[in-house]
């Protein structure tokens, strides 16, 4: 694995492996696109405990962006690669990865009072080119209202199962 140096806040050096700097660009360039198309942006990374797995270790989970588009409160996740050759960015956002991401929203909406607001989930994608190719551009692409969370919610059978 290969290791980059940025600077932190206060100008000190700090090492980083190189998907770790490659996903913060790509959340940067997202947030910049966010606000050029007229999004206001009110987090970023926000993170929460959502509960436990089953070994008992606490789970954490991070919103990349927060946002309104107009009066719509805007959870947006970031995915950000190299390449898009095998898969696209957006199929690795997957159910589980859903599910999550609107736990922390119910609770990021409990936490302000928000739980009446109009809110959806929305996927930037962001693929980056080499840092050694000038030839080519990064790629942004803005999936709104990606998943629902009626889409998430667990169906309830009723009737008989068995003869």
């Amino acid at each position: 694995m290969t290791s980059s140096i940025s600077t932190s806040m206060d100008g000190s050096p700090v090492h980083t492996s190189d998907h770790l700097a490659l996903g913060r660009r790509g959340e940067e360039l997202a947030a910049a696109y966010l606000v050029k198309a007229g999004y206001r942006l009110v987090a970023a990374n926000f993170s929460v405990p959502v509960g436990r797995n089953r070994a008992g270790a606490l789970i954490n989970v991070e919103v990349d962006l927060i946002a309104y588009e107009a009066e719509t409160l805007c959870f947006v996740e970031v995915k950000s690669r190299a390449s898009d050759w095998f898969a696209p960015p957006e199929a690795n956002v997957d159910r589980r990865k859903q599910r999550q991401i609107a736990r922390a929203a119910r609770a990021y909406r409990r936490m302000f009072d928000l739980a009446g607001a109009p809110s959806r989930y929305d996927v930037v994608t962001v693929v980056l080119p080499p840092e050694n190719d000038a030839t080519t551009g990064f790629d942004i692409q803005l999936f709104r209202n990606y998943w629902t969370e009626a889409r998430l919610r667990k169906r309830v059978w009723s009737g008989t199962y068995y003869e």
